[in-house]
């Protein structure tokens, strides 16, 4: 049971790398179908990360109402709609408009698929499941990148874009059969059923320890509002946890990873790789990398903890941007095949650590009747974070070139490797209801 619920929350991970991956090779396309300008191509491409800013406030709203997997089944749908909606799109702005839903989805998704998974993993396992959904993410990404070298001497740019809708499906209907959060179902008073989850997530537990499992979760929430109001963010305990998960977004955004996501093939090109071909063959290579690394980082996150990785994670992206923008200063072969190292080196760092912890963060620092305002918080600050840099990528390479863009990424890693080094705390193998009592002691 713990296994198929941690594929199929992971395949919504799978969804939001694949609609993110695949405009990678379809931008040409389009930009060529619909005469788009870059400033409009920026848009099109940003139009995902502006919808999951809506999407993820969405889930705030109504992922205690509704439950983690009631939303995740509205998202499923979206999913689907999008993806269909977008490789029928007839003129530019239908086009932005499908993938402004699919940002939506990929938004929601984002917050209640590891905040479902965080609630259901055992600690000892919850780093490795969680991470679950960010390798999802870059299998998406490399599918999608597959995909888009397939059908690109087609010129079939719908058929890539379309495509999403054949795992949206395939996640409406195991979703459906899917029980819900036993956190969730505890916070609503529903401890039986919460008992029957925990039960078949964990076979190996008799039934007095599920019975101490759930009255834990209970005691622990006792007399707390099912949502905690906004203004609990700013007790002493819980702001520096809020504060350090919007940084951590915003720092993993500003290492521009996204620029180098949607971009890829565009990015190559001012590497020195010259042809469509050649450049998205070296964008799979990029997608192997990411997903390779991302397994590395669940078979470690509960080995080595959270706090090492992470500021591991920004030492070697900030030294593998630097290596990108030294070799984009210049011309020639040499130079393009060392920024191709460069960028292989970075997708490992960023995989390994900026890419699974802060959606890890988030999922285990707030508490229950806050986790799911909290992580609004931090996604919204994520998605707004990632419409930007998106969006403004092509302006700041065509005024400052690629390589003064890349020298700016790499100052930001610097910063958040000073940041990681002072605020990132370690969470490895605590459970969540004492990773709570934790905060309060330390508060008090």
């Amino acid at each position: 049971m713990l296994i198929r619920l941690v594929i199929l929350a992971a395949l919504f991970g799978f969804l939001f790398g694949f609609d993110e991956g695949v405009i990678a090779g379809a931008l040409p396309l389009i930009t060529s179908t619909f005469e788009i300008s870059a400033s409009g191509e920026g848009f099109v491409t940003a139009s995902v990360p502006l919808g999951a800013v809506g999407g993820a406030i969405l889930a705030a709203l109504w992922a205690d109402s509704l439950g983690r997997r009631k939303v995740l089944i509205m998202c499923s749908v979206l999913f689907g709609i999008g993806a269909i909606a977008s490789g029928l799109a007839q003129e530019e702005i239908a086009l932005i408009l499908a993938r402004l839903l699919l940002g939506i989805a990929i938004g929601a998704s984002a917050l209640a698929a590891p905040m479902f998974l965080a609630e259901l993993a055992p600690a000892r396992h919850r780093g490795a499941i969680v991470s679950a959904f960010q390798l999802m993410i870059t299998i998406g990404i490399l599918v999608s990148y597959l995909i888009d070298l397939a059908l690109e001497p087609l010129g079939a740019w719908r058929w890539m874009l379309a495509l999403g809708a054949v795992p949206a499906f395939v996640s409406l209907i195991g979703i459906a059969l899917s029980p819900e959060s036993p956190r969730w179902l505890v916070m609503r008073g529903r401890r039986e059923e919460a008992g029957s989850v925990i039960a078949a997530i964990q076979p190996d537990l008799d039934r007095k320890e599920v019975d101490h499992i759930v009255g834990d979760i209970a005691a622990t929430h006792a007399g707390e509002p099912r949502t905690a109001p906004w203004s609990d963010f700013l007790s002493d305990h819980i702001r520096p946890l809020a504060i350090f998960a919007i940084a951590a977004f915003l720092l993993q955004q500003v290492s521009g990873i996204n620029a180098v996501i949607y971009y890829a093939p565009t990015i190559l090109g001012h590497a020195g790789f010259d042809g469509s071909s050649t450049q998205l063959t070296a964008t799979v290579g990029i997608g192997i990398v990411n997903v390779v690394m991302t397994v590395v980082a669940m078979l470690f996150v509960d080995r080595l903890g959270r706090r090492p990785l992470f500021i591991l994670g920004f030492i070697g992206s900030a030294v593998s941007l630097a290596v990108i923008a030294y070799a984009m200063n210049g011309q020639g072969s040499e130079l393009a095949t060392l920024a191709l190292i460069g960028l292989f080196a970075y997708i490992a760092f960023f995989a390994v650590s900026l890419g699974p912890l802060p959606w890890l963060y988030m999922s285990e620092l707030f508490p229950l009747a806050m986790r799911s305002r909290g992580m609004a918080m931090a996604s919204v600050a994520n998605w707004s974070c990632n419409f930007l840099v998106v969006f403004m990528f092509p302006v700041l390479v065509s005024y400052a070139g690629a390589a003064a863009t890349f020298a700016v990424f790499c100052a930001f890693c610097v910063l958040g490797a000073v940041v990681a080094w002072l605020y990132a705390p370690e969470t490895k193998g605590v459970s969540l209801e004492d990773l709570e009592q934790r905060e309060l002691v330390a508060a008090q």
